[in-house]
């Protein structure tokens, strides 16, 4: 039977070329079905892979109880000092708690692919241990702001996506105007927002307190004594995160959407793809009915054949998935985009299509062409010999 099989899959192999236009149906139809599959999965993993770049695990942060984001909290001066000294946080240098009372304020920037309408961005106060916070943050153009100046530092994410915020420009948020003279890469989800000096951004914006406090820890176990002091306080009512765990929880509401959109949208494609798959196979094995009867009456088992359609129907379906693969590497790998985040605040990051999704992707079109091909290979098995060579 192996070496039947053989012989027939070598036959059908070879007759691709000559039925070329019918088999290309199924292999667009498979293409499609992989890059779309790939590119939304890759977006989810850019977004996935940004926010979960940010966190630490030996940085937390502090909010007012019940905030689940850092847009949502106040914390008063008096507050923020109380959670500056808890046990757990470590000091710098100078023996003081490395930590940052920080200010969350919401601007609106105007896109570069869409110049009539604005979108949210983050400004982010920082206090004088903010930067020592960050290690991976660094200037790339021009300064870090001046103390007491209205003067941002922008990510390098904000210049790719939307206009202003260039070295030297001046953007005029809610009735103020500040000067950009710096950009930063961190590599992470920071280069989405604009930074400034967190005392100029309460009085500019007139905020009284606080939106959080980031703390480094003495190490990663310390977090669990940092959050036993602050909770024990009667004087907080507070939420502590590591930011790792902080910025995890933020992708899952985006991962979950996009893993049912693309699970919608590759369910319906790959029906059309079945159907596509279905209709090539059973016209392949209509124009080859005579040489499979051919075969079957000099001794060809039923077997063979229809392994040897399946195997056709598997190798159509590896070419269109690679083929889908490539066009969604090529066209969406690292390609940055934006899109709101958990503070309704645009998030910039890029597509990662990883070889993990590629594989997925694959895996995928392996079945549809399985799917596709089993009925036509059922009827290659089944075709009387009798009827086959009378009819052609």
């Amino acid at each position: 039977m192996l070496t039947q099989t053989t012989a027939i899959t070598g036959l059908n192999l070879k007759s691709i070329p000559e039925r070329w236009g019918a088999s290309l149906v199924i292999v667009v139809g498979l293409a499609g079905v992989v890059a779309v599959f790939t590119a939304l999965l890759a977006m989810a993993e850019g977004f996935q892979s940004t926010l979960k770049a940010t966190g630490r695990t030996d940085v937390a942060i502090v909010m007012r109880g019940g905030s689940e984001a850092e847009l949502n909290s106040g914390l008063s001066r008096e507050q923020t000092e109380l959670i500056a000294q808890a046990p757990g946080v470590r000091k710098d240098d100078d023996g003081r708690p490395l930590a940052s009372a920080e200010v969350i304020v919401i601007a609106e920037l105007v896109r570069k692919d869409d110049v009539k309408n604005g979108a949210n961005i983050t400004v982010r106060g920082i206090g004088p241990k903010g930067m020592k916070l960050r290690p991976q943050l660094r200037i790339v153009e021009g300064r870090m702001f001046e103390t007491g100046k209205r003067e941002l530092i922008v990510g390098r994410g904000v210049t790719r996506q939307f206009s202003g915020a260039r070295v030297g420009e001046t953007l005029r948020m809610r009735g103020s105007d500040w000067s950009v003279v710096g950009v930063f890469e961190s590599g992470d989800a920071n280069e989405s927002e604009l930074w400034c000096d967190a005392e100029v951004a309460q009085s500019t914006f007139n905020r009284q307190g606080f939106s959080s406090v980031r703390a480094a820890l003495e190490a990663p176990e310390s977090l669990q004594t940092f959050k036993d002091a602050l909770t024990a306080d009667p004087r907080l009512s507070v939420d502590v995160l590591s930011e790792q765990d902080y910025y995890s929880g933020q992708t899952r509401q985006f991962r979950a959407t996009i893993g049912f959109l693309a699970g919608v949208v590759t369910f319906i494609m790959a029906l059309g793809a079945i159907f596509a798959a279905l209709n090539t196979m059973y016209a392949a094995v209509a124009a080859r009915a005579r040489e499979i009867a051919t075969l079957r009456a000099i001794g060809f088992g039923g077997v063979p054949v229809v392994i040897s359609v399946m195997v056709e129907a598997l190798v159509l379906s590896l070419i269109g998935g690679a083929i889908g693969a490539v066009i969604a590497y090529a066209l969406f790998n690292n390609f940055s985009v934006s899109t709101l985040g958990q503070s309704f605040t645009q998030v910039v990051f890029a597509f990662k299509v990883t070889p993990a999704l590629v594989l997925r992707g694959l895996v995928i079109a392996v079945i549809i062409g399985l799917i596709g091909g089993f009925l036509p290979a059922l009827r290659a098995a089944r075709l009387p010999v009798t009827t086959a060579l009378r009819e052609l």
